[in-house]
């Protein structure tokens, strides 16, 4: 099968136990968890058993070690993670307001992992990749756009592909050269996985079918509009293929995206039919939701096949 490489961010995550406004008083606080949106996606693909590895940095400490641990057991290839004897591994803290926002407090520019590199095993690993996923919540430095830039490119150069994630806040794109570096991603993008808004950030058009129409043109081959609960849609040249969100009591919306975009990504690498990695995905995202912990609903495939079984007989 087709091995997945994503370069990115490994942090923990420590939630607050109370809902409520940031972080100024005394308050039960639980953790630490694995998370970082790359490790979230990597995780799940290795969890439905394709080959997958990431390259990153974490610190020489407990944190860094929970993280380790668990993408080692999910059977993601860690060869290419640094562990960094001088930085601690990277943190957030988060707390959920009444409405559902959240606050965050990070520790990510001055850990290990806001000081990723190309080692020796990073080459490795991606010398070895079939395919590159691309996340925009790990294009916080000119560092990280250059090296995902080149793995990019390389994995193309040799016949790979790579799907795009853009995860963006549209005032990153103000950033020196953030604008450019998106159009480059765009024009390497097989897969193109936004969410919501983020459909029409880098396109000229700002209408939803116009926008997915633009995509195409340039040479996308597939483009999934992710919209949460209410489901996605996935659009080529030939078919638009939607999708409906399972209903589940949510828990921890944390990671969601990740896991649906992981399980798509591994069954469009494996050739499913849209309509059958679509409901594998909207499974996965779903079941992520259930579980307190950005990684902790990451599920297996029998899993994920059982869950869609009950909701299709429950639905009869």
């Amino acid at each position: 099968m087709k091995k997945i490489a994503v370069i990115g961010e490994i942090l923990v995550e420590i939630m607050a136990d109370t809902v409520g406004a940031g972080f100024t008083g005394l308050q039960p606080l639980t953790g630490p968890f694995p998370s970082g949106a790359p490790a979230i996606f990597v995780d799940q693909a290795a969890r439905l058993g394709q080959p997958a590895g990431i390259v990153s940095a974490v610190g020489d400490d407990d944190f860094g070690r929970v993280n380790l641990d668990r993408l080692a057991r999910d059977g993601v290839d860690i060869s290419a993670v640094h562990v960094d004897p001088d930085r601690p591994t990277g943190s957030a803290f988060v707390r959920y307001r009444a409405d559902g926002s959240r606050d965050f407090v990070f520790n990510i520019r001055h850990s290990a992992c806001g000081q990723i590199a190309m080692t020796a095993g990073a080459e490795a690993l991606l010398a070895g990749a079939d395919h590159l996923h691309v996340m925009g919540s790990s294009l916080s430095s000119r560092g990280l756009v250059e090296m995902n830039l080149a793995a990019a490119e390389a994995v193309k150069a040799r016949g790979g592909t790579l799907s795009f994630d853009p995860n963006l806040r549209k005032e990153m794109l103000r950033a020196p050269g953030m604008a450019e570096a998106m159009a480059r991603f765009l024009s390497l993008t097989d897969l193109f996985l936004p969410s919501g808004a983020e459909l029409t950030l880098l396109t000229e058009a700002q209408e939803t079918d116009a926008a997915i129409q633009e995509l195409l043109a340039r040479g996308i081959a597939a483009v999934v509009h992710k919209n949460g609960a209410a489901g996605a849609c996935y659009h080529d040249a030939a078919r638009r293929v939607p999708v409906a969100g399972f209903a589940v009591d949510e828990v921890d919306p944390t990671g969601a995206g990740d896991c649906f975009g992981a399980a798509f990504t591994t069954l469009w690498l494996r050739g499913a039919p849209p309509d059958e990695a679509m409901t594998v995905a909207a499974a996965a995202g779903a079941l992520a939701v259930t579980a307190r912990g950005p990684m902790e609903g990451a599920c297996d495939m029998g899993t994920i096949r059982r869950f869609i079984a009950d909701a299709e007989r429950d639905a009869r």
